[in-house]
């Protein structure tokens, strides 16, 4: 038999006897609690084969053995965890270990008479028992350590060694250990026999103290953290949102972010550089909603959520060794699931698709997947490096484009520009072009290949179908279908009083006008805008007919 074997035996059955002991405290912490669930894990603990348990442990380990930190103290205690006088052959391996322990303290004692040195007894699980001398205002002899003193080692003003002698006591205390542990071990296993009849009862032990602990830690939460407490309507809202083990574990405090997904605003696409944050505010929103959901406080200033069936991921690029799946065909895999499970009540969350194949299959495949969403109601946020996918704007009336802003400075000594990242979320598509190779400039590439890139790039974005456009009518459009669903979401869910209430429906009033203004305003394209339309004739056919669909469903709503 294996002494760690052993070992994990005893420690096991101290954590045993140190939870049960507990039990008593806990059922007075909740005496008095008058909610529902907190009653019924007071009753629960009332079971009295906990006492019962407590009693048949106590009858063989002591009463003083405790779970403790430190190795040699952990080591003490499971030494000496089996009350004396049950086996005489363990009581004999712990005397001799007791001896062997004094014996060599006093060792240690002797050399620092003998060479006039602080020295002091040490223990790791390693190295076993060392010595250890601080020199602090003390000379060693010839200025330097005995002959004696083996495997030395020096850390700032402290040396740890060995000596033969101390080397071959750790043998026989090893020895001794070994002993004990074999026969403590049996001891426990024969106790453990008898407990095996009313071990079902700790999980409902288990049950209770880990709800209890997570109550205690959402509590903590919302009552040391700024923290607010969500609503749940049908509308999904942060303000001033942040991401919650962010703001933990860095240094600062990181930016904070609105967001505002509803039925009539449900698929929002973002876009921004590389590093500039669009991952971070997709798990932001992914993290707050599992949050709430689990009736937590969320970090935000206000939050408003909508109950989610389900919440549905696509984010990372790694490789499936296990299924011998590439990147990309790991991205589709788990679109196809996404595709076949979404309901309208879910939260899906997107992160640059397509990335694993080439720029025109993968627009292509990412336009083809937010066609398919869009069918939905489904709460949708999709992050991409295409910008060919803003013009979906143009087509879908909820579909939103927001991005990332980046702020651009340059050295009066250099000729590099530089990128700074604020981590702040806007309207409309990023204006950012080849941005990646902003981020390139950054590293330590020759000049060469970044200005041959530049004109590549250049050249290749020139044939791509990028374009976004929309006419006077689908603007009109537009703004008869957002404030169609904004009345809609005032019935179902508005708290407020009578004036409040006039005053918001005015400014509906006013956003609705102000859009057909916008609308009104807009002019057709130049001569040059139409000569470009020639190459694009077959996605304007296309694009028509996803208008007239659009046209259909606000004449119904």
């Amino acid at each position: 038999m294996q002494i760690q074997v052993a070992e994990a035996k005893i420690m096991h059955v101290i954590q045993l006897k140190h939870t049960l002991g507990l039990v008593g405290p806990l059922k007075a912490a909740l005496k008095d609690c008058q909610t529902a669930l907190l009653k019924a894990y007071y009753s629960s603990l009332e079971d009295s084969r906990f006492e019962s348990i407590l009693q048949q442990i106590q009858t063989v380990i002591n009463d003083d053995v405790v779970y403790a930190k430190g190795s040699l103290s952990m080591r003490t205690q499971k030494c000496y965890a089996v009350r004396p006088n049950i086996n005489e052959f363990l009581d004999i391996a712990r005397r001799a270990y007791t001896e062997m322990v004094d014996d060599i303290a006093g060792l240690v004692h002797q050399m620092g008479e003998q060479y006039g040195l602080p020295l002091r007894t040490s223990f790791s699980t390693a190295r076993g028992f060392f010595v250890q001398l601080k020199l602090e205002g003390v000379a060693l002899p010839d200025g330097q350590l005995p002959a004696e003193f083996m495997k030395v080692t020096k850390h700032k003003n402290n040396y740890s060694f060995t000596t033969t002698n101390l080397i071959k006591m750790n043998d026989r205390c090893d020895e001794a250990l070994r002993e004990i542990f074999h026969v403590s071990y049996v001891v426990v296993c024969q106790l453990l026999s008898t407990v095996q009849e009313h071990v079902h009862c700790l999980y409902k032990l288990s049950d209770a103290v880990s709800m209890l602990d997570m109550l205690l830690s959402l509590a903590n939460a919302c009552t040391v953290s700024d923290y607010v407490r969500p609503e749940f309507t049908d509308t999904l809202a942060l303000k001033l949102g942040r991401h919650p083990i962010l703001e933990r574990i860095s240094g600062r405090q990181p930016v904070s972010n609105n967001t505002y997904i509803s039925e009539g605003s449900n698929f929002v696409i973002v876009t921004g550089p590389n590093m500039s944050g669009k991952s971070t505010y997709l798990k932001q929103v992914a993290l707050c909603q599992v949050m709430a959901q689990i009736g937590s406080f969320v970090p935000a200033e206000y939050a408003s959520f909508r109950i989610a069936d389900q919440i549905f991921t696509r984010i990372g690029v790694d490789d499936d060794f296990e299924t011998n799946s590439s990147t990309f065909m790991v991205e589709m895999k788990e679109v196809s699931y996404i595709i076949h499970n979404v309901s309208d009540r879910s939260l899906i969350i997107i992160d640059e698709l397509g990335r694993g194949t080439s720029a025109e299959e993968g627009v292509g495949i990412c336009h083809s997947a937010c066609e398919f969403l869009l069918n939905f109601r489904a709460f949708t946020l999709f992050a991409t490096h295409f910008l060919e996918l803003c013009q979906l704007e143009t087509l879908y009336p909820n579909v939103e484009n927001l991005h990332m802003e980046v702020q651009h400075t340059r050295a009066a000594e250099s000729a590099v520009e530089s990128v700074v990242y604020t981590y702040l979320l806007s309207r409309g598509c990023s204006e950012e072009r080849n941005y990646g190779l902003k981020a390139a400039e950054m590293t330590a590439l020759p000049l060469s290949i970044i200005q041959d890139a530049k004109e590549i790039a250049s050249s290749v974005s020139q044939q791509l179908w990028a374009r976004q456009h929309s006419d006077a009518e689908t603007l009109r459009q537009r703004a008869v279908y957002h404030l169609a669903t904004r009345l809609l979401q005032t019935a179902r869910n508005s708290r407020l009083d009578a004036d409040s209430l006039r005053l918001y429906l005015k400014g509906l009033r006013r956003r609705y006008h102000a859009d057909l203004q916008v609308a009104s305003a807009t002019v057709p394209m130049d001569t040059e805008e139409n000569s470009r339309e020639t190459s694009l004739a077959p996605f304007d056919s296309y694009r028509n007919t996803k208008q007239q669909d659009f046209q259909d469903g606000v004449g119904a709503l």
